[in-house]
Formats: structure tokens, C-alpha cells, sequence
């Protein structure tokens, strides 16, 4: 028997009025927020001064937080670029590693050297490696006709070194196997250098002295720059076996540079070098390594607990001014309601019911507090781009911060608004209508 169109529209009907019903839901509940947003940023227009001294701890707190976090942010890619940086995928095989008390150094102190026997012995047996590099260094005083230069940082290296560690040639060439075997007394030097003594010559083919020893320049590296104020650029590079013949001392060691294939093998390589080093120095299973093993993340792991410290005390900082801030808004909230007693029961009476009376003081408290985390980030962001262009001080915001602050602003504003608004909603219409306008 077949359906009549009077009884389709009885199955129907339900349905559309359960969509409609939802549809009317969903744009009551548009409406409230939008005019509740409205309510709130009226009354915050009404009072412009004391809405900006209130908001002085969130503004604190937000400027704190996102100034701290873009020092942070900007010293560790500077760390990471101009101090950690060994190289792609090289790790150091070292005597000492990172010491960080004065008990470790004196236990470090007692380690035997890093022999060039033993590089020759890990450049020839390593199997997870695709390069191996010697370096031994001093830093000493260089002279090219009247002009001295100090503390430059002399090298004597295997010529893969500037493979290794990513040495560019700007001019002529890095030191060769040829000049390896021949103990060749030439330099590849840092442009410090040529600016102090060959600021407007070829600097290839000329002559430095270091002492009694003279050395014939043959290339010069693409700059460097500086790590905390101090150049990178002041030194100079000969073949590890000319150093050796006329600065090597007993008490020299040999620092071991390792390049291993891929990131992914990096470390499969260190395990390799380790066990390799161990054998050889014949250290029982249970004793520690009389030796380091340094890669970029052991540097950068190392500058990631200094600057905890600095972020653990901005993180206190920012607590106090945002529990300060909180108090505040509470406060000034609590004023708010007093002051906007017959307002509510005026809404209240006109059908506004008391999670409305609730959602509209909790807003207020809320977008109160989150133009104060604005306020913040732009005055960080402010400070940010003064300090970059006086001091040249490496700082970059991160949006984590930007986001971190403004929902922590906003959730501070949130959490301090519950007592006036559930104090608000409390209020008696009655009793509200006939306190004083």
C-alpha cells in the first residue's frame, strides 16, 4: 500500500524541524558570542586608562616571555652555526671533550695524548667513515714586514682538513698531498690576515713569519665571521707534517676529526671510532674512555643547560607578573561588577539568563587580558628589532612564542575572570534593578 503525500509529510516533518531547530541553535549561539564580544570590548572602550593599568602585568609578562625566548632562539642558531658547527656530519676525536668541573679537568689531565700514530691507525681501519682528518694547533704571533698580528691561531693539518671541516677557498688553493710529503713550508690563511698585511695586494706568493720560520701563502678562505666578538678569521693552515717538524712538542696531541657518510650513520661511526680507540688503548670493559668523543650535539647539548638556567629565571619572572596581572584583572573585575550592578538585572529581566550574565564577564576578563598579551608581543617585538639594529645581537622570535604567550595571556584572563563572573551571574535580579544607576 503506498505512502499519500499527507503521510510523507508527516515523516518528513520531524526531520526538517529537527535541522531547523539545529540551525537555530547554531545561530543563537553566533549571535551571543558576537555580541558578547561586542559587550566586552564596549566596556574596555569605556575605560581606556584604567583598562591599560590593568593590563601593566600581563604586558610585563607577555613582553618577558617573548623577549627571552627570541634570545634564546637567536643565540642557539648562532651557537649552532658558528661555534658547534665541526662540520657536515663530523664528529672530534678528542683528549679532553667538554670538562665542565674542576675535578673532571684534573682526571682529564691525567688521559694519555692523542697520538698521530693512533689518527693513522683510525684513518686506515675505520670502516663507517667516509673522511678522517689531524689537526694540531697553537696560537702564536705573525709577522709580514713592520705589522705584527697576535694570538693567531696556527694549524698544522692532513690536507682533507678543509673537506672536512668546510673550508671554502676564496683564493688559490688549500694545501695538497704533495705538499704533505714534502713538508712544504706554505700557509692557506684566514682573511684577517690578508686585511692586516695584504689589504690591497695578491696576497698568493707572499710571505709570513712566525718566529724564525717563514711560510709562503698559497690561498686564502672565505670569511668566517665572528663567535661572541671573536674573529674566526685569524688563522693559518700548513701541512701537519711541516708543523710537526718545526713546532711539535711532547706534550702536543693530535685532535681527530671524523666525517661519517650520512647523518644516519653518525652514530654507527662514533660506536665504531670508540670501540677502534678502546682496543688499541687495551681499557678493560667496565673502565670509562681515557678519551672524548665530541659531535655537534654533545656542544649544543651542553649550551641548552647553560641557557635552561637563563630560562628557568624567565619563566619565574613571568610568573610573578602574571599572577600580579591576574589580581589585578580580578580585581578590576570585581569593580566592574559592583559598578554594573543594574546593568545586569536590567539583562536580566529582559530574559538574559545566568551562564549569559557568566559568558559575558568571562569574555571581558579574557579579551582584557589578551590585548595585554598584544601589547606585549608588539613591545617585545619592538625590543627585538632595536637590539638587532644597535648591538647586532643575534635574536630571533619564534611563533612558539608568540602563540605560547597569547594563549597563556588569554588563559590567565580566563582563570581570574571565574570568581566576578560567577559573582555576577549570583546577583539577585530584583535586588539588581533596584540598586543605585
Amino acid at each position: 500500500m503506498g505512502v499519500t503525500p499527507i503521510g510523507r509529510l508527516r515523516q518528513v516533518a520531524p526531520l526538517a524541524m529537527a535541522g531547523g531547530s539545529k540551525a537555530i541553535g547554531v545561530r543563537a549561539a553566533w549571535i551571543t558570542i558576537i555580541e558578547t564580544l561586542k559587550l566586552a570590548m564596549d566596556a574596555l572602550r569605556a575605560h581606556k586608562l584604567r583598562s591599560f593599568l590593568t593590563l601593566l602585568g600581563v604586558i610585563l609578562a607577555v613582553t618577558t616571555l617573548v623577549f627571552v625566548m627570541s634570545v634564546i632562539a637567536g643565540l642557539n642558531m648562532y651557537v649552532a652555526d658558528r661555534v658547534a658547527n665541526l662540520g657536515a656530519n663530523v664528529y672530534l676525536v678528542h683528549r679532553f671533550g667538554i670538562i665542565t668541573s674542576e675535578d673532571a679537568w684534573i682526571k682529564a689531565q691525567k688521559r694519555p695524548l692523542v697520538t698521530m700514530e693512533e689518527y693513522e691507525r683510525l684513518r686506515d681501519n675505520m670502516k663507517i667513515a667516509g673522511a678522517v682528518a689531524a689537526e694540531e694547533d697553537h696560537n702564536v704571533q705573525v709577522r709580514s714586514g713592520n705589522l705584527t698580528m697576535e694570538n693567531t691561531r696556527m694549524m698544522g693539518a692532513t690536507p682533507n682538513f678543509a673537506q672536512v671541516r668546510n673550508l671554502a677557498v676564496a683564493h688559490g688553493r688549500f694545501i695538497t698531498q704533495a705538499d704533505e710529503e714534502h713538508r712544504s713550508e706554505v700557509v692557506f690563511v684566514g682573511p684577517e690576515l690578508v686585511r692586516k698585511f695584504f689589504p690591497n695586494v695578491d696576497p698568493i706568493g707572499k710571505e709570513i713569519r712566525v718566529q724564525t720560520h717563514t711560510y709562503e701563502v698559497i690561498g686564502v678562505a672565505e670569511p668566517l665571521g665572528s663567535a661572541f666578538g671573536e674573529s674566526q678569521d685569524n688563522y693559518m693552515v700548513m701541512p701537519i707534517s711541516a708543523w710537526r717538524k718545526g713546532w711539535h712538542t711532547n706534550n702536543d696531541w693530535v685532535a681527530i676529526f671524523v666525517q661519517a657518510p650520512n647523518a644516519e650513520m653518525m652514530q654507527a661511526s662514533q660506536d665504531e671510532a670508540r670501540m677502534l680507540f678502546r682496543a688499541w688503548r687495551h681499557l678493560p670493559y667496565d673502565a670509562p674512555d681515557n678519551f672524548a668523543i665530541l659531535g655537534s650535539d654533545s656542544i649544543m647539548q651542553l649550551w641548552h643547560d647553560l641557557t635552561g638556567n637563563l630560562a628557568f629565571v624567565a619563566m619565574a619572572l613571568v610568573s610573578v607578573f602574571l599572577v600580579v596581572g591576574g589580581i589585578v584583572i580580578m580585581n578590576i573585575m570585581l569593580a566592574s561588577v559592583t559598578e554594573r550592578t543594574r546593568e545586569i538585572g536590567l539583562r536580566r529581566s529582559l530574559g538574559a539568563r545566568k551562564k549569559h550574565i557568566m559568558l559575558q564577564f568571562l569574555t571581558e576578563s579574557a579579551v582584557l587580558a589578551a590585548t595585554g598579551g598584544l601589547i606585549g608581543i608588539l613591545t617585545a617585538y619592538s625590543l627585538v628589532f632595536l637590539v638587532k639594529a644597535l648591538f647586532s645581537f643575534p635574536m630571533e622570535t619564534p611563533l612558539t612564542a608568540v602563540i605560547l604567550s597569547l594563549c597563556v595571556a588569554t588563559g590567565v584572563g580566563l582563570f581570574f575572570g571565574i570568581f566576578p563572573a560567577m559573582r555576577a551571574a549570583k546577583l539577585d535580579p530584583i535586588e539588581a534593578l533596584r540598586a543605585d544607576g
